[in-house]
């Protein structure tokens, strides 16, 4: 169940970062504050930020938990460290079967999060590359107060 290629490097770019990137074609750090903050755009944005960072901290993990094991599996092999019969290898491997699977189910959320955006974006016209073109960066300061809910208030506006 990897999805990276085994001859592939680790990229530069975070995994969740670089997801944003190729299916939105704009990083996290921009999405971030490319629509207004009163805006349904801008919320969903806001959850692919935070699902690609989420699966950038998962990935390190895994890779470290990885590199850990990697590293004591070394020992062994070069006759520098024994295995001690508490089960370490066992727990490592535990812990690396979760959290390949808790990064798996993050990609798949992330991938979900990213199919909203273009969706709402799409059906909006609010895509990152309207709002690029439009020159907008929008200020996220305090969203606009919504009209008043009082029917004669209402009435009376011109």
């Amino acid at each position: 169940m990897n999805d990276l290629p085994a001859s592939r490097p680790s990229p530069a770019v975070p995994i969740g970062s670089q997801m944003v990137i190729e299916l939105i074609g704009t990083p996290p750090r921009q999405l971030a504050r490319l629509h207004a903050s009163d805006r349904a755009e801008d919320t969903v944005a806001q959850l692919v930020v935070t699902g690609a960072r989420h699966l950038d901290y998962l990935h390190e993990q895994l890779a470290s938990q990885a590199q850990q094991a990697a590293d004591n599996l070394t020992r062994v092999a070069t006759g520098k460290a024994h295995i001690n019969s508490l089960g370490v290898l066992q727990n490592s491997a535990t812990q690396i079967d979760i959290l390949a699977s808790r990064r798996a189910d993050a990609m798949e959320h992330l991938k979900e999060m990213i199919h909203a955006y273009r969706q709402l974006t799409t059906h909006t016209g609010a895509s990152p590359e309207h709002a690029l073109q439009r020159g907008a960066t929008p200020a996220r300061g305090a969203p606009t107060p919504p009209p008043s809910a009082h029917p004669s208030a209402r009435r009376n506006r011109p």
